[in-house]
């Protein structure tokens, strides 16, 4: 799935690495708004080896241009796709039953859930969360992450680092982890590591 690009303005629908490895999951943001999270999530799904679904409309454009100036220039090993509409994102989907949704309106921990390989962790829009049909729909795998201080909710850039850290975790007790640091050197020397 790679699309070509003629100008630094036209508009990206998704973009596939030359020789990525099968994603270990997928995350899904549905009609995310704000494009700074949209990039940290993108970061951490290139360093967790998951990929990227933007589904429905999204608060702002994906373009070169815009990439280049928010330095986001480890895009590139991202696998990533613009779904526009959640109806084309579940033609997409081969397993229904492996999908997880989260929401302070969950019934069980995320930590509660065996997670599997080609899993799909599925998030909302930062202002509403979820819409409430997708999530009455999906009750028993609408998950939630603990808050136990005054907060209405965590960022969904750290919502999303939360569940894929202990995705990763759960397939390293199962021996299932993939070796960790495995980038290229060239990849290292050309990008000022923020470790």
């Amino acid at each position: 799935m790679k699309f070509a690009v003629t100008s630094d303005d036209q508009i990206l629908k998704g973009h596939q690495p030359a020789q990525a490895p099968e994603p270990l999951f997928h995350v899904a943001l549905v009609e995310p708004e704000i494009p700074q999270n949209t990039g940290n999530i993108g970061r951490t799904c290139v360093g967790t080896r998951s990929d990227l679904h933007l589904v429905g409309p999204l608060g702002f454009k994906i373009t070169d241009k815009n990439l280049k100036r928010a330095g986001l220039d480890y895009w590139q090993h991202l696998s990533w796709k613009h779904h526009e509409t959640r109806e084309s994102w579940a033609a997409e989907i081969k397993d229904p039953r492996r999908m997880f949704y989260f929401s302070a309106k969950g019934s069980r921990h995320y930590y509660d859930v065996q997670f599997q390989k080609g899993d799909w962790l599925v998030f909302g829009k930062e202002t509403k969360g979820l819409p409430d049909d997708l999530l009455q729909q999906n009750e028993d795998q609408t998950l939630l992450i603990p808050i136990l201080g005054p907060v209405r909710g965590y960022n969904v850039s750290t919502a999303v680092a939360i569940v894929a850290f202990e995705f990763l975790r759960q397939l390293r007790e199962k021996g299932e982890m993939p070796e960790d640091h495995i980038l290229d050197p060239a990849v290292l020397a050309a990008e000022d590591s923020d470790l």
